[in-house]
């Protein structure tokens, strides 16, 4: 051993049968140390980025309890609910995920005059967010979605929700309200948030992307399919395979190749004048198209032991924005953002990521 350095990967202490000497890849004792400290400062860069995530919001009710019987009334189980829960849901994740990663979140949303709304408030403040640019709308019910689960077993979802497009009136009222908070901070990036509940339409989308580019902010999205062709002339575009199929019209059980998901990629982002679009593959990883230098990488997923899918796409928007942001390169964003969105896949219900365990899975596998 020489001093200061390690042995890494060593194969065989034996010679080879042609006798061929055999060599090794010597690395500093404190190589992981030294990725660690450069992670450090990609996390550094963070702090304090103020972002505003301007989308459809939610609150995420888990009610959990034991199954021991099925109902005389229907061949359905029974679930004695021990355990009520409620969560930060939609775009109001995507600020929780900001928070966690060092940045300063403002969201920006409707909501009803309701009882539930004083649910989604008190969470907010539970989770330190400030809750000045959340528009309450007489008449407009708060989404709520109830996750029962029984013996472990996620058994159905019910969403209490009533999709509606703001009327006239109230797209001024909030159109004024985004302007007003972005004349009022400054803001370095913009993340729309899209769940298709009627918050966005065509023009809205359209005014706030126009106001925020004479600002120079940096506009992301995580798009549904009513609204897709609807963006244009912005940053990121980070639709998943089947947001992409749907919105492109592409038969959605296809089997596409990584050169098919270039080719619509690219043509996408010509025809919309968007800078970049990532496609997040599930298990396939992440598609990743920049047109500035016309340039496509593929970043493989990470074997994970997935509990639960639900709010991946809102850590993947939120890491993929602060490291473009910040001029990381194409692949240490989808490198962060693959492994983002996969450690949150490992928890049952939507949670935020975990800043330190990203940190070391990011230094694990940087190159």
């Amino acid at each position: 051993m020489v001093r200061g350095l390690q042995v890494y990967g060593l194969l065989s202490q034996k010679k080879t049968a042609t006798n061929k000497p055999i060599f090794f890849v010597l690395l500093p004792t404190n190589f992981f140390a030294m990725k660690i400290d450069k992670v450090d400062q990609f996390f550094e860069e963070f702090k304090n980025a103020k972002i505003l995530v301007i989308g459809d919001v939610m609150i995420d009710c888990y009610l959990t309890g034991k199954v021991s019987r099925i109902s005389p009334e229907a061949p359905v189980p029974i679930v004695n609910v021990q355990n009520r829960s409620y969560r930060l849901g939609g775009a109001a994740n995507v600020a929780l995920n900001l928070k966690s990663l060092g940045a300063d979140p403002i969201l920006c949303s409707v909501i009803g005059s309701d009882s539930k709304a004083k649910v989604f408030y008190n969470l907010m403040e539970d989770c330190d967010l400030t809750s000045d640019a959340i528009v309450p709308m007489y008449g407009r019910r708060t989404t709520i979605k109830y996750r029962i689960i029984g013996n472990n077993c996620h058994i159905v979802r019910v969403d209490d929700e009533r999709v509606q497009q703001l009327k006239e009136r109230e797209k001024r009222q909030f159109l004024t309200t985004v302007e007003q908070i972005i004349d009022h901070n400054e803001i370095d990036a913009l993340i729309f948030e899209d769940y298709d509940k009627g918050l966005f339409s065509k023009e809205l989308i359209s005014e706030i992307i126009n106001f925020a580019h004479k600002k120079n902010i940096f506009v992301a999205v995580d798009p549904k399919e009513k609204n897709f062709n609807n963006y244009a002339n912005v940053n990121l575009f980070k639709p998943n395979m089947k947001e992409l199929s749907k919105g492109l019209h592409v038969e959605e059980n296809a089997e596409l190749t990584l050169d098919e998901i270039h080719e619509l990629a690219k043509d996408f982002a010509i025809k919309q004048n968007i800078d970049k679009v990532m496609v997040t593959m599930s298990a396939k990883g992440i598609a990743f198209y920049d047109r500035q230098n016309d340039h496509f990488y593929h970043q493989p997923a990470f074997h994970r032991r997935v509990s639960d899918v639900s709010g991946a796409g809102d850590t993947v928007i939120s890491v993929s924005t602060l490291f473009l942001l910040k001029n990381h390169t194409v692949e240490e964003t989808c490198l962060a953002s693959n492994l983002a969105g996969g450690l949150v896949c490992e928890y049952v219900g939507v949670v935020p990521i975990n800043g330190a365990q990203l940190k070391e899975e990011m230094a694990r596998n940087l190159k």
